[in-house]
């Protein structure tokens, strides 16, 4: 018969995390472009493999600039709406141009916790071709030259320059993210009243998005992330009970477990992403509980394989009780792979029984 293991179980609650920066203005960045000011040259690279420069449009009676990027929730509820600008007045001498602003390394991993794509300029590549942009999508993430001269607040934040190339409107597209609750449609009164050589009725508004991810926030990420691994990883006793709770999930959460062992190579290797998605995911109806399968003698070892791992940042943890458990797993892992990660619920429940 073979001995039945024990198991170490670390335990994941959740900590308050921010949802992504909404802003109206942002103190640390440069002031948006001036109302009057001629349009700042760029010559960037797009995700069609080619350059796109501000000559290059010089034919058109508008040339409409929308700085928004990929990880913003509220850059994606715009995305659509920005697509239909762009088709709307294809055909009348309006040219839209997309710009992502953002440095990705500024972006903490809690201002990940609703997107699928980050800021990359492989990420806009993946993010422009699922939603079907049908305007040019450029970076300036890397040096950040022309955002800078042109000022974007947050994401989305559009700059609309006449034939003349002098900025007639700069601000948000709308009055609500909400699209139903939509009031005000601003970039598109100023793009009619520019087409029809009027004044354009409100020049000036704020725009309110995530704000701009500048090569400066790259700090704020390295201190969060230092912050977080400070702090050691702990392991405390827990009981079938304990474990039968985990099973029944009685929260409104979604609950991640991932099984895991000191002498599994791959769980090892998979382990940091398990921190990067809890970090992320944390602050939304979502925990994530490690248990490791290790004997209690082992104690020491697992501490020392999740301080190396800087495991930690969370604060509370438990280990297992010395009767072996199992939550719909063999009683005894023959081995190990990056699948070994079970996704729990209420909905979805095993049988949990003590092994002898």
């Amino acid at each position: 018969m073979r001995t039945p293991f024990r198991a170490f179980c670390i335990l994941w609650f959740p900590i308050a995390l921010a949802f992504c920066s909404i802003a109206v203005a942002d103190e640390g960045g440069p002031p948006p472009l001036e109302i009057g000011a001629p349009a700042p040259e760029f010559c960037l690279p797009g995700i069609d493999g080619q350059n796109h420069c501000l000559k290059d449009y010089a034919d058109s009676k508008v040339l409409i600039i929308a700085f928004t990027c990929n990880h913003c929730p509220t850059a994606q509820l715009y995305e659509s709406r920005i697509k239909q600008i762009a088709e709307d007045y294809r055909g009348r001498s309006v040219a839209l141009v997309a710009i992502q602003p953002n440095s990705p390394k500024s972006v903490r991993l809690d201002e990940m916790g609703y997107t699928d794509a980050g800021d990359s300029f492989e990420d806009m590549k993946v993010r422009a071709n699922y939603r079907k942009f049908n305007f040019p999508y450029l970076n300036d993430g890397e040096t950040q030259k022309v955002s800078q001269a042109y000022g974007p607040a947050a994401t989305p934040h559009l700059f609309i320059f006449d034939a003349e190339r002098k900025l007639r409107y700069q601000g948000r597209i709308d009055n609500n993210p909400r699209e139903t609750l939509v009031t005000s449609r601003d970039a598109r009164n100023a793009i009619d009243a520019i087409l029809e050589g009027k004044t354009v009725p409100v020049a000036k508004t704020p725009s309110v998005g995530c704000s701009t991810k500048w090569l400066y926030k790259e700090e704020g990420r390295k201190e969060e992330l230092a912050e977080i691994e400070a702090k050691p990883a702990q392991l405390q006793a827990a009981s079938a009970a304990d474990l039968r709770a985990l099973r029944n999930n009685a929260s409104e959460k979604l609950l991640l477990v991932n099984f895991w062992a000191t002498w599994c190579g791959p769980c090892r290797t998979e382990m940091p992403e398990f921190q990067t998605i809890y970090r992320m995911y944390g602050h939304r109806a979502f925990d994530v509980v490690t248990v490791s399968i290790n004997y209690p003698d082992e104690q020491p070892g697992v501490l020392g394989v999740l301080n190396k791992l800087r495991f930690s940042g969370l604060p509370t943890s438990i280990r297992c009780s010395p009767r072996s458990m199992r939550i719909g797993m063999p009683r005894y892992p023959s081995r190990c792979s990056s699948g070994q990660t079970e996704r729990l619920s209420t909905n979805a429940r095993a049988p949990l029984t003590p092994s002898s």
